[in-house]
């Protein structure tokens, strides 16, 4: 379980350390910053697959997604522009009880190429242990070179030089030199973001769909009605009835499967036919989506909900909330939402429930009430 994120100069997220439990909620008002934190995780989740850098450039360049404001901040005076003494720098990293990594990202050396715009790898670390210390790191990368403790404890050369725009989290997973390196690489890549489904008259879950054993709904929710099926064949007995019931009492889900080709067909109190995929409604649509992914017979060691309550009647918020905390039970799991009404629904049902609010202090996204002295312990290595 991850147990604390920070992030450096990402949009507005100029510096936040944020402590994480096992189901966490992350609010604010519009603008605050909730987006960014999202994003930032993908990014991170980016690295393990050599992405970073390509997903940075989706959104403009680093450039377009470094924090706006000044260098330094002083509250008690008006902002203004200052001359630069630092690097340019966007940092993202997390620590564990057991595992600890970071990426440093800034701006390359301009040798006339036509990517020099292209943000590169400065600094990336992996350590034991949930802060960083000189006696706990395990593999670190500076620029092009990188290094892995032995054993022994004795520094040695990675072998060959990377280029910038390559992590050693893909580079480097070595199972016999460094074998924690691919552990959390191997654990990166299991996280898993689910944003806001589509629901339109096109959407790709409303389509009959060839139909296979689906232990992870996809992204766009396509195999929903297969993933509903492995549901009922290989979860806990009853839970998909019962999360049909909580919602729609009387109603129920049937996945007809003709020739291998599986549809939907929602039977509802009071019709004389079930309705299918294409006939649902949105709200219903996206309910069955989020039963989809959140009852998954496989959970993820992180899951990442982005505004799961959207599209939804308010009576449909507790029976979400009843999901959402069933599948914190099996994985750690981080919910971006503005919705009262949901996290009441969630405070409801979980007493461990924990609730960061982000707010803005003079552009720069902060936790409220947190100071300096509540931070989880984080330490940025210099380049």
């Amino acid at each position: 379980m991850l147990t604390t994120l920070a992030v450096e100069n990402y949009r507005s997220l100029r510096r936040i350390v944020m402590p994480l439990r096992g189901l966490n909620v992350v609010t604010g008002a519009n603008g605050t910053g909730k987006s960014s934190l999202y994003r930032a995780l993908r990014l991170l989740a980016d690295a393990s697959r050599n992405g970073a850098v390509a997903a940075l450039a989706r959104e403009g360049g680093l450039q377009s997604t470094l924090w706006a404001g000044p260098e330094h901040v002083r509250k008690d005076r008006p902002t203004q522009g200052t001359v630069r003494t630092g690097p340019v720098t966007l940092r993202m990293g997390f620590a564990g009880d057991d595992y600890g990594y970071l990426m440093d990202l800034g701006l390359p050396i301009a040798h006339g190429s036509e990517f020099d715009l292209d943000p590169v790898i400065k600094r990336e670390a992996l350590w034991a242990g949930p802060f960083l210390r000189p006696a706990a790191l395990l593999v670190e990368r500076n620029n092009h070179e990188v290094r892995i403790r032995s054993a022994s404890g004795e520094w040695q050369r990675g072998g060959h030089p990377l280029q910038t725009f390559d992590s050693m989290l893909s580079e480097f997973a070595d199972p016999e030199r460094a074998p924690e390196l691919l552990l959390v690489r191997e654990r990166l890549r299991g996280w898993r973001f689910y944003d806001h489904f589509r629901t339109d008259a096109t959407a790709p879950a409303r389509r009959v769909q060839v139909g296979t054993r689906t232990a992870v709904l996809a992204a766009d929710g396509a195999d929903v009605a297969a993933a509903l099926q492995t549901i009922r064949e290989l979860g806990p007995r009853g839970a998909l009835d019962e999360a049909i019931e909580l919602a729609f009492p009387g109603s129920r889900v049937q996945i007809v499967n003709t020739a291998g080709r599986f549809e939907i067909a929602f039977h509802q109190h009071g019709l004389l036919r079930p309705l299918s995929g294409a006939e649902l409604s949105d709200g219903t649509l996206r309910y069955l989506l989020w039963v989809a992914a959140l009852l998954t017979p496989r959970p993820p060691e992180l899951l990442v909900l982005n505004e799961p309550e959207t599209s939804l009647h308010p009576d449909l918020l507790p029976a979400l909330a009843n999901l959402v905390v069933t599948a914190a039970k099996e994985t750690q799991v981080i919910v971006v939402t503005h919705s009262r009404p949901f996290i009441a629904a969630l405070e409801a049902l979980s007493p461990d429930l924990q609730t960061l609010e982000l707010v803005k202090e003079k552009g720069a996204t902060t936790i409220t009430g947190q100071g300096p002295l509540d931070e989880p312990p984080w330490k940025w290595p210099t380049r």
